[in-house]
């Protein structure tokens, strides 16, 4: 008897397997799905002299970006308020990737809304499974219902606005580099209103002896260019900046549309200088500082840094392309200026 029971255990156990069949791989943890981004932009955009344009911009991705490194010897003395850190990648009910910092991040799934993130200064974070209201990148949280953006980096938090396709911050980047960027006049009472002027090469986050006034062939990669932006932004490109004035009428309307509706100076006819700011880009008047340590414009033009060099001749290795703003005129403008030249910069999201 006892070896008819051996007998009959084992084969019991095959007639289970043999039942099971396919069900007995359902409940095999799967992978997770990257959520890949369906549109790449490049494109060669033809002015006065030949450029070349890095612009990529993409549907709702969020993933992990290495901090810019920014080094040079400069007359000032800049506090770095950034930090790299490694992140780790959870996957919600809707294929949302969420990218956490390693500063001090839990990260917990709810039965019905996806993932919830809590950070340790306590800011939280809840993705949908439906909708995704808030999206957090390795140090940087964008909120879309509230739109803003909060950097981690030093925890400041910008406005943002949706225009056309695009999203903007819609106020002018704070963030302290070690070197290269500045407040006007070298007050921070002006960096606090106005945002910092940033050098190109402190701009587009390479180093001053690699990519800075005379030197040629800047190596900024295919695609998007972070530079001093947070994670999940980036530096726009010209045709990014051609983009927006399209967005808003044309580009002869762009002054009107895109500044602010106060701090201009008025036009030399008496009239305001101000623009009616219609889609809340809000570009402020903040001036532009220059490599002699001077500082000129305040109230009466706003520049912005595209990630576009200059590609002709001797030109590639000393312009770049930036937006250009004045309180005289009523349009908006893409300019060559000098690398050594200290601007605004606004990101733009991935």
């Amino acid at each position: 008897m006892s070896m008819l029971k051996r007998l009959l255990i084992p084969l019991s156990a095959v007639c289970l397997l043999v039942s099971c069949g396919d069900e007995c791989s359902s409940n095999a943890s799967t992978q997770p799905e990257f959520v890949e981004s369906n549109f790449s932009l490049e494109q060669e955009v033809e002015s006065s002299s030949s450029v070349k344009s890095r612009g990529s911009s993409g549907s709702a991705k969020i993933e992990e970006f290495s901090s810019p490194t920014v080094s040079d010897k400069s007359s000032s003395s800049m506090k770095n308020g950034g930090s790299s850190s490694s992140a780790k990648t959870e996957e919600s009910s809707s294929s949302e990737i969420v990218n956490e910092s390693s500063s001090s991040l839990k990260t917990g799934a709810s039965s019905s809304s996806g993932i919830t993130i809590e950070l340790s200064s306590s800011v939280i974070v809840e993705e949908s499974s439906s909708s995704v209201l808030s999206s957090s990148s390795m140090n940087s949280i964008y909120d879309a219902e509230n739109n803003t953006l909060t950097d981690l980096r030093d925890n400041q938090v910008y406005k943002t606005v949706t225009i056309g396709e695009q999203i903007w911050m819609a106020e002018n980047l704070n963030y302290e580099t070690d070197v290269g960027s500045y407040c006007y006049g070298d007050s921070a009472e002006y960096c606090k209103k106005y945002g910092r002027l940033y050098t190109w090469a402190t701009a587009v986050g390479k180093p001053e002896n690699e990519c800075g006034f005379g030197k040629r062939y800047c190596d900024l990669g295919e695609g998007n260019v972070r530079g001093v932006c947070p994670a999940g932004w980036h530096l726009p490109s010209m045709f990014e900046w051609e983009t927006l004035f399209f967005a808003v009428g044309r580009q002869a309307l762009a002054g009107i549309m895109l500044k602010s509706t106060e701090g201009w100076e008025d036009k030399d006819d008496g009239t305001s200088g101000n623009g009616s700011d219609d889609f809340g880009f809000s570009a402020l008047p903040a001036g532009s500082g220059f490599n002699d340590g001077n500082y000129s414009a305040l109230a009466f033009s706003a520049c912005f840094w595209s990630s576009t060099e200059v590609t002709s001749n001797y030109a590639f290795s000393v312009y770049a392309f930036g937006m250009y703003l004045r309180n005289g005129y009523d349009d908006g403008n893409l300019n060559n200026f000098s690398k050594n030249d200290a601007f605004s910069v606004r990101c733009l999201k991935d």
